[in-house]
Order: structure tokens, then C-alpha cells, then sequence
């Protein structure tokens, strides 16, 4: 019986992201996909500032600015007139904008980046059943080669709004469908908009919204994924008892069909051609009573399904595969809290409810996207995915001595600050560039030399108390010289490091390695830092475990 530390079902973005974050810790992976070929078709397509920050710090950014296209905003139409132009404008802090490309660029990303450390995606291969206890789980797989068990650790689904997974955990999925049925197509369009700004326009009647299109800007030129709702001809009937959610099957939209609607629909007179793809689709919205039981565990749809409006959906099941992965290193490794991989439900659930609600909420009224007019900066924020937060986690530390209003605490996400200086380096770095590695990172700010004495002592402490899976830096206010200083520092030269911690000397925090505040202590305590982290390392610590048995 072959033998893997984690199973991961399911090879859409989400089981991709969990086994590359996966593979990024040295945790052997195994990922099966019982499709034969990767779909190719531009269904999840709308990429939040916060995946973006997560992609930087997995090393694939530069491949995914190369293959989107930035979103700007979007004009909204009511009966044919124009009745709001939104426009994506980024506060300052944040280090990227909205993008949009096609969800199979997005997993040919993912699977290159899998590659590059030696794990490929088991084709044709799929999950059976399987069984768990103390120890691990035995799962059978069927594929190119027949029928295989497989002794894993934990076992990852991430298959998706029908998941054979969460089936066989016996989770509930509770929630309903949608009436409306739509139909997605991939195609180019002659209109003079500018280039980057979606189009959502409805049509009331009644005060009800009885006809929409709704367009997202694709790569290419004068290129759409466009939905609307599907003609009585291409209706499909679910099959009973199925989720009512995703691709149907059925009638292939024509480009003639996407035409009828963009003569109806359109805000300028448009010819659709180079149709590439198109389906038919339901929307249902669903989550389940728990994120995992013993070894097993949801991420992404099988978890959480929802109303596509905000492009919410798939960047929450990274942060799900992000959230659970690096929990399940530590967990491998022998170095995980008891309670650690609990928290992967605590912290996810909360945020997964939050979605489908709001979502729903979105979709019911028929608006799409609701922005606040008094606050647009709260608006971009929400739906960058960037106030998704872990505040009372488990895992999360109190803040000790007062947070100054406005600053970040521990469990909300880490902000980036400019301007960093390094010795050698002739040119700044930004902070994320330091956190960009797969442990969890100490920061240390100092306004004074004499601050600094105390670093290299709670340095040492906190790396014992982590087992060595810490990194540490110095974070200097600009004009501090040190000299004898054994952890790494770096100059806060531009002054956005103590700006947007609101850091005053001495403050001391710990970054998660999913880019949340974990801690945070107004002065370099040591008690304070490895208490902390007790809450996330085993009480004590020894080597990686070897490989499971079969029971």
C-alpha cells in the first residue's frame, strides 16, 4: 500500500493551491483529479487584492500579472440607461488591485508551479472511498492503472459543489437554489467601452429584476465571460436529489443565443464572435455544519457554494487551502498544537457564512456589488477579501497593553508597508517580500538603539519555542544605529512600517504564515512572544513522524 502524508482530491484552484503551499513546507503530497484532461473553459475568473498578496508570497505573481487583465470597475445599467459607474480606487496601502483571468490560465498557473516541486496532478484518478482512524487514512482510488489504497495522514476535498468527500464525511450541506438558470459565454464583442471595466445591466419590470447581463473583461482584445439568463430552449432539469450548482449538462449556449440577449441587453449596439466556450449553469447556495471531522477536511465549493456576484468564490477557497495547509505542515511534522488543526474550522467557517450570506444578499437585489457611497474605500476592502480576519481565534493571541484605534490586531490580515532599507540592497523592499517565506515571522521595532539589546534574547527564545520554524527581523526606525545586532534588520526609512502597525518602540508582533497578525505586545517580552506561540507549536517538540501504517 502506497503511502503520502496528505490526499488532496480534487485539482480545480483550490486542491491546487492546498498542495503547493503544501509541497512549499516539504509536506509529500499526493493530488488526483478524475477528470481525464483539465477543463479549459473561463469560469471562476474574477482575482481579489488578497489572492494576489497569498500568490506573491507562493512565488507565482509574476505569472499571474502576466496572464490577467487589471478590473477598473464596472458601469451599471438599469432598463438601458446608465445608472452608476464604479471605479475601482485602490487606497494606498494596498499593494494590488483587481484582476481577471480565465480560471483554466489560473490552474495551468498552479499546476506549472506544482511542478516546479515535483509533484503532478494524478489524472483520470479518482476517489472511491476511504475510512479514517487514529492514525491516518485509507483511501481507494481508481485510475489509469485500476484500482489503488493509499495510507495518508490527512486526506483534503477539494472536489468541488458535488464533493464525494464531504458525502462520505457525512456532512450536512444545507441551504437552496436559485430558480433562475444561466448560460456563461466566452467571447469578443465589438463595443467601445474601455478596456477593463465589466458591465452588469438589468432589466426591472414591477420592481423586479427579469432580465440581466453581466460581463467580465477577459485577457484579449475587447474579450468577455458574459452571463445571462438562459432561453426556455437550453433549459436543463437537475438530477434529483444532485446539488443544483455549477456547469449542466445539456444544450451548448451558440453565439447566436449570446447575441439574442446582447440585442436586448447591451448598453452599446455589439456583435459577439470568437465564441471559445460555453455552458449552461445553476447558482445555489449552500455551506457545511463543519469544515472537517478527525483527518479529513473541506475546502473551497465542497465547503461553501454561493451566487457568483463579487467574484467571491473561488479566491475564498484559496484562503481556505492557504488557512488549512500550513496547519497541516505543522501537523505532519510533529510540531502542531493539539488544537491547531480545530482552528481550521473555527477561523473559515465564520467567513464562509459571511460570504454566502452576503452574496445571497447581493444576487436577491438583483444590484449586484453593494458599495457604500460614504465609505467606498470599505467597499473595495470588503470585496478584495481584504477584512477577512481571525479575531478570538484560538490561535490567536489577545492584544496585551491597547491597540491604537485604527491599527491592526492580532487575527485581522498583516498590512504591507514600502520603503524598507537593507544593508547591500541599493534599492527598498517591501515588507511582504520579507514574510514571503512559508514559516511564521517575528517582527521587532526599535526607536532607539537601546531598544535593540532585548532582541537578540527574544529571538532566541521565540525560535526555540518554534522549533526553528520562526524568522525574525529587526525593523529600525530611520537614523537607529546598531552594531552588534545577530538577527536581521532592516531601516523603516520611508516610516510606513511604524505608520501602519502604529509600532512604538519596543512593539513587538508575530505575522502567521497566511499573512494574519497573530501577536502583537507593546514591548519585547519574551513571555509574551512564546506564550503565543504555544498556542500554535506542540509542548513539545521532536522529528517529523514516519509514515503512516495501514491499520
Amino acid at each position: 500500500m502506497a503511502s503520502v502524508d496528505v490526499l488532496v482530491v480534487g485539482a480545480g484552484p483550490v486542491g491546487l493551491t492546498a498542495a503547493l503551499e503544501l509541497r512549499r513546507r516539504g509536506v509529500a503530497c499526493r493530488i488526483v483529479d478524475k477528470l481525464d484532461e483539465p477543463p479549459q473553459y473561463a469560469k471562476a475568473v474574477g482575482i481579489q487584492p488578497r489572492t494576489l498578496e497569498l500568490w506573491e508570497a507562493a512565488g507565482v505573481l509574476r505569472a499571474a500579472l502576466d496572464s490577467s487583465i487589471a478590473m477598473r470597475g464596472q458601469y451599471l445599467y438599469r432598463n438601458g440607461a446608465l445608472s452608476d459607474t464604479y471605479e475601482f480606487t485602490l487606497p494606498p496601502d494596498i499593494p494590488f488591485g483587481f484582476a481577471a483571468m480565465p480560471q483554466y490560465a489560473t490552474e495551468r498557473m498552479l499546476t506549472a508551479a506544482l511542478g516546479d516541486h515535483g509533484t503532478a496532478v494524478e489524472r483520470g484518478t479518482e476517489l472511491v472511498s476511504f475510512a479514517q482512524d487514529e492514525d491516518g487514512v485509507t483511501a481507494e482510488l481508481s485510475g489509469p492503472g485500476g484500482s489503488q489504497q493509499v495510507r495518508a495522514r490527512y486526506l483534503v476535498g477539494c472536489d468541488g459543489a458535488h464533493s464525494a468527500v464531504r458525502k462520505a464525511l457525512g456532512l450536512t450541506f444545507e441551504g437552496a437554489a436559485f430558480d433562475e438558470e444561466y448560460m456563461l459565454g466566452d467571447v469578443e464583442v465589438d463595443w467601445p467601452l474601455p478596456t477593463g471595466f465589466g458591465v452588469r445591466a438589468v432589466h426591472v419590470s414591477d420592481g423586479k429584476v427579469d432580465d440581466v447581463l453581466v460581463c467580465i473583461p477577459l485577457p484579449g482584445r475587447h474579450r468577455y465571460r458574459m452571463s445571462m439568463l438562459v432561453p426556455p430552449e437550453l433549459s436543463t432539469t437537475p438530477a434529483a436529489g444532485q446539488v443544483a450548482h455549477g456547469l449542466e449538462g445539456g444544450r451548448r449556449p451558440e453565439l447566436s443565443h449570446l447575441q439574442a440577449v446582447l440585442d436586448r441587453m447591451a448598453p452599446e449596439p455589439a456583435v459577439a464572435r470568437n465564441l471559445r466556450w460555453s455552458s449552461v449553469f445553476r447558482i445555489s447556495h449552500r455551506i457545511v455544519d463543519a469544515y472537517g471531522r478527525g483527518r479529513v477536511f473541506v475546502a473551497g465549493d465542497a465547503a461553501h457554494i454561493h451566487p457568483p456576484t463579487g467574484a467571491q468564490g473561488m479566491n475564498t477557497g484559496i484562503q481556505d487551502a492557504v488557512n488549512l495547509a500550513w496547519k497541516l505542515a505543522l501537523a505532519v511534522d510533529g510540531l502542531a498544537a493539539p488544537d491547531l488543526l480545530d482552528s481550521y474550522d473555527a477561523e473559515r467557517r465564520p467567513v464562509g457564512e459571511e460570504v454566502v450570506g452576503r452574496t445571497v444578499r447581493a444576487a436577491e437585489s438583483g444590484v449586484g456589488v453593494a458599495v457604500d457611497p460614504g465609505d467606498p474605500d470599505a467597499t473595495v476592502r470588503r470585496e478584495g477579501q481584504l477584512l477577512v480576519g481571525y479575531r478570538g481565534s484560538p490561535v490567536v493571541a489577545a492584544p496585551t497593553g491597547g491597540v491604537p484605534h485604527g491599527a491592526p490586531q492580532p487575527g485581522d490580515r498583516a498590512p504591507d508597508a514600502r520603503g524598507l532599507v537593507r544593508d547591500v540592497a541599493q534599492f527598498p523592499v517591501r515588507l511582504f517580500e520579507l514574510l514571503a517565506g512559508p514559516e511564521h515571522t517575528l517582527l521587532l521595532y526599535a526607536a532607539t538603539a537601546e531598544t535593540t539589546a532585548r532582541f537578540d534574547t527574544l529571538a532566541r527564545a521565540a525560535r526555540a519555542r518554534a522549533a526553528g520554524r520562526l524568522d525574525v527581523y529587526a525593523v529600525l526606525a530611520d537614523g537607529v544605529a546598531v552594531a552588534d545586532l545577530q538577527v536581521p534588520a532592516v531601516r523603516d526609512a520611508a516610516g510606513e512600517f511604524a505608520a501602519r502597525y502604529a509600532a512604538a518602540d519596543g512593539a513587538t508582533f508575530v505575522i502567521r504564515p497566511d499573512g494574519h497578525l497573530g501577536m502583537r505586545a507593546p514591548a519585547p517580552d519574551p513571555d509574551a512572544a512564546t506564550g503565543y506561540l504555544s498556542r500554535v507549536f506542540a509542548p513539545t517538540t521532536h522529528p517529523r513522524p514516519s509514515a503512516p501504517s495501514a491499520p
